[in-house]
Formats: structure tokens, sequence, C-alpha cells
């Protein structure tokens, strides 16, 4: 095909024309078999070589590509659960600002881990992959010039055997056949060279490719493991301080509890005297598990409101009472919740049906 842009002179399109139409023929002979077909089985089985490596070599690649497709992905939604933990990690908190800092380093290791995978690996894949259309191009010229090389000499073949011999046409075409000859050898020698060169170097790219992407992994796991410790860390230290305010709460509840025991006996009451029986018990607001109706554990009471979000949860406020009775099935309860009936309705309705889940955390148990 001419080049876009360069004038084909008539003669020389006519030329070209000519050349297409006699491999043509030949070939249609050859398939025919009346025409012998220079073979060499040596060259055949370098370009199945040849066809195997692109083949596996594209491959690889899209594979490759598939694969920081993926790490892209991951990053992606790294940096958003990171990002939710920073918006919503109230500043209070401890470690707000190594929370903060960890978020970012996180975000740029994975931008570091992609863009090292790309340079390392699916550029030089690419780079690989660029040398074959060329080869390939003139692996084609080479099975056109064979088909020349076969047709001057059976041309050749054809006008020696003339009954009527010419000596000018049989010169022509001895021409014509060493032309041929020559083209096709030095093409033929070219990738006789270069094609098992090519072949051998599969090698060194796989060797390369893996190296680097199982390097750039071990770095990106060790690194990302520990700024997962340090999270990790973080949190049992805020658990921890979580943990200390509850012990504060409930320490400080004890003394005010002891303190009134203490201003009771002082007043000449003994806190000791069982009530006689004609006096009734007095209730206090859930301290002893004997008043409690059958199968509830304890009591809680609500210190913030919460709003129920699904059928089976309670509604609550603060101040509210809750009897907090076992889960059905065990199995069925998750970390944090609690299974109970307000108080109010067992005053009320003295049965324990309108049940539903909270939040322990809403709570405080009295």
């Amino acid at each position: 095909m001419a080049e876009i842009g360069k004038v084909v002179s008539p003669g020389k399109l006519a030329s070209n024309m000519q050349k297409r139409i006699t491999r043509a023929q030949e070939k249609v002979m050859q398939k025919l078999g009346k025409a012998d077909e220079t073979k060499d089985m040596a060259f055949e089985e370098v370009v199945a070589n040849f066809n195997k490596q692109l083949a596996d070599g594209t491959k690889l690649q899209r594979d490759l590509k598939a694969y920081l497709v993926a790490v892209n992905t991951m990053h992606e939604c790294s940096k958003r659960l990171h990002d939710c933990l920073a918006d919503i990690y109230d500043p209070e908190w401890f470690g707000k600002e190594e929370v903060d800092s960890l978020v970012e380093d996180t975000d740029i290791l994975w931008q570091d881990f992609h863009q090292k995978l790309a340079d390392n690996a699916v550029i030089s894949m690419d780079t690989y992959l660029a040398q074959f259309p060329d080869i390939k191009a003139r692996m084609a010229k080479r099975e056109r010039k064979l088909v020349d090389f076969d047709s001057a000499r059976h041309h050749f073949a054809s006008i020696q055997k003339a009954k009527k011999k010419d000596e000018a046409k049989i010169a022509k075409a001895e021409e014509d056949l060493g032309r041929a000859q020559k083209v096709f050898e030095e093409i033929n020698y070219e990738l006789q060279e270069e094609l098992p060169t090519l072949w051998n170097s599969r090698v060194g790219l796989y060797v390369n490719t893996f190296q680097s992407v199982a390097g750039l992994e071990e770095k990106f796991h060790r690194d990302m493991s520990k700024l997962n410790q340090n999270l990790s860390d973080i949190m049992t230290k805020l658990d921890e301080q979580r943990q200390a305010k509850k012990g504060v709460k409930a320490a400080s509840i004890g003394t005010s509890e002891v303190a009134t025991n203490h201003n009771l006996s002082e007043s000449g009451t003994d806190i000791n005297t069982s009530p006689s029986e004609n006096e009734v018990p007095t209730v206090t607001n859930g301290s002893s598990d004997a008043e409690l109706p059958p199968s509830v554990l304890y009591k809680v009471k609500v210190m913030h409101d919460y709003g129920a979000t699904d059928k089976d949860e309670l509604d609550l406020k603060a101040g509210d009472i809750v009897y907090v009775i076992p889960f059905p099935n065990p199995d069925e309860q998750d970390d944090g919740w609690l299974m109970g009936v307000k108080e109010s309705h067992w005053l009320q309705n003295k049965n324990l049906l309108a049940k539903g889940v909270f939040p322990e955390n809403f709570t405080q148990k009295v």
C-alpha cells in the first residue's frame, strides 16, 4: 500500500498490481499441488514460538492492567473508609491528631504503590510488546518475498523447458530469479537471527516483572501493616479511655450511696433494721434483683434519648427505666446491644411482651 501523501507513478502502480496477481496465481497453483512450495520447518517453528510469545505477552499485559485497576479501586475504598473515620472521630477522643495523620499516610502509601506498579510493571510490559508489530510486518513481508521467489523459480524452469529456446527470455528470467532470491534471503536471514533472541528475552521480562511486583507488594504490605498496628493501638487506648470514664462514674455513684447511708445512720435510723410485718418495703428504683419480674436480669436507666430506627428497637427517653431480659437465641445478640422492656409497660400491663433491643452505651445499670 502506498504511503499517504506519497505520489506513485502509473508504472510503479502497475508493477505492484502485477506482483499481487502473480503471487495470487502462485498461491493457487501451490494449493492445487501444481507447483511446489519452498518449506522451512525450522523457521515455521520460530514463527510458532513468536505467535505464542505474542499471545502470552498480550495476556500478561491485560492482566497487569486489570490488577492495576483493582489496586486503584482498593485505594479509593480505603480512602473513603479512613476519611469516614477521621470525620466521625470526636476531637476530645484520644489520638485525634494521630488518626488524622494515619489517614493521610495511608492515602500516600496507596498512591505510591499504584504509581510504582504502573512504572515498573505495566509500562515495561508496554515497551516489550511495542516491538512485535514491526516484526510481525517483516514476517508478512518475508512470506510475500518467498512467494515471489517460488514464482520466479517456476517461471525460470518453464522458460528453460520450452521447446523453442529464447536466450533473452532465459537470461531475463534468471536475472529475476536471482533478484527475488536475494531479497528473500536477506529478510529471511535477519528474522532467523532476530526471532530466537526475541523468544529468549521473554524469560528476563517475566523475571523482572514478577520480581518487581512481588517486591512492591511486600514493601506495601509491610508499611501498611505498621500503619494498621498504630491504628489498632489508638483504638485500644480509646477504649481504655472509655472504660476509665465509666469507672469514674461508677465510683462517684458508689460514694454517693455510702454518704446517704452514713447520713441515715447518724440521724438515728438503723439501716440494718428490717421492716415489721405491717410495713411495706421501700422500693429503691430497682436496686434489688428480688423486686424484678421473673426472667428479668437487671434494670438500666436511660442516660440519653434514643430514637428507634427499626421496628424491633425500643424508643427511649432520658430517665426511662428498662428491664433487661435475655435474648431468646443468644446467637442473635449483637455486641453492644441489649433486649428489654420498659418498666412503665410492666407496671401498667404486668407482662414483658413489648420487648425490643436498644444500645447498651445509652444506658447505665441501676
